[in-house]
């Protein structure tokens, strides 16, 4: 093609090797799936069939490293690390946050457990289905409307408030709420995954799209922090970095509210895990932007990779 520009052999030989070290890797320890082989086709499809396309796989890399990152945590669980936590966090959150019903001191995710409503399921399954779509598009629609420094700024802190919060789950390996209710307070390993009260959204629309997705669960340890409630805190933000209109601001703002909610409500995350993902987020944010970004060598990269994919 006339206008094809071909990456330089720096640039082809990097990414040969890192994705035949990523499938390698991968196969070695945890097991090829299709997406993995997907994933891999469809990057190499982007680096390679010219130059805005390459520059959209190198600006999505803070992504995919996301994916790769919680896909490997099956190499090491993290209740091999440290003890995993059923009854304390069920306690504290109780102590915290319980509340009288019917005589009886509850803590939210009992009141949930048995008491819910059609409407607020079916509004728990919208506000849940945008946990990591709205993030991801909103970081697109940064890069296609031109505000590079400002995508690259989110993806980057999206990718380190996932690694905080992963290095959450390791330091203090702990169990949702439902899996208290379902089966007391006795870790058992290698627990599947639950929809807990999403499940309620898929029969009121007779769909498994939360079966599926929970179905999947890399492990069911890993309440502490909740990362559902961190990434709209995220998004919010750089929503206002990018000056976005009002009334998109004022959505992320519905829509990370209503996750926090839904994270109680269907019982997948108690009040704590929820406050410490917000925590998570806002630390993650401060660190790069008040930390690594006044660290000379590290502002200098970040400015080579912006105008690398500008």
């Amino acid at each position: 093609m006339k206008n094809y520009q071909r990456p330089s052999a720096g640039e082809t030989w990097t990414v040969l090797v890192a994705l035949s070290l990523f499938l390698l890797l991968t196969a070695l320890c945890i097991g090829l799936r299709p997406e993995h082989l997907l994933m891999a086709v469809l990057y190499l499809a982007l680096f390679f069939a010219g130059l805005p396309t390459r520059k959209l796989a190198v600006a999505l890399l803070p992504f995919a490293l996301f994916g790769i990152s919680y896909d490997w945590m099956r190499v090491w669980p993290n209740y091999e690390v440290n003890p995993i936590d059923v009854s304390g966090l069920f306690h504290a959150d109780k102590s915290l946050f319980g509340f009288m019903s019917g005589g009886v001191l509850v803590s939210p995710s009992e009141y949930f457990a048995v008491h819910h409503w059609a409407v607020a399921d079916f509004f728990a399954g919208l506000f849940y289905l945008c946990w990591v779509p709205v993030p991801i598009a909103f970081g697109l629609w940064l890069y296609f409307k031109k505000q590079r420094a400002v995508y690259l700024h989110f993806a980057l802190v999206f990718l380190l408030v996932n690694l905080l919060g992963f290095a959450g789950y390791y330091i203090h390996p702990a169990a949702p709420p439902w899996y208290a209710l379902q089966y007391g307070f006795e870790p058992i390993l290698n627990t599947p995954g639950n929809v807990a009260g999403l499940g309620r959204f898929d029969t009121l629309l007779g769909t498994t799209i939360f079966e599926g997705i929970y179905g999947r669960n890399a492990n069911v340890f890993a309440a502490v922090p909740s990362l559902h409630a961190s990434y709209m805190v995220v998004t919010l933000i750089y929503a206002f970095k990018g000056k976005c209109r009002w009334y998109l601001r004022a959505l992320f703002a519905v829509i990370m509210v209503g996750i926090w909610l839904t994270a109680v409500y269907t019982c997948h995350h108690y009040v704590i895990d929820v406050l410490l993902g917000i925590a998570c987020a806002l630390l993650g944010w401060l660190l790069f932007e008040q930390g690594l970004m006044h660290i000379p060598p590290f502002r200098r990269f970040i400015k080579r990779y912006i105008d690398y994919i500008t």
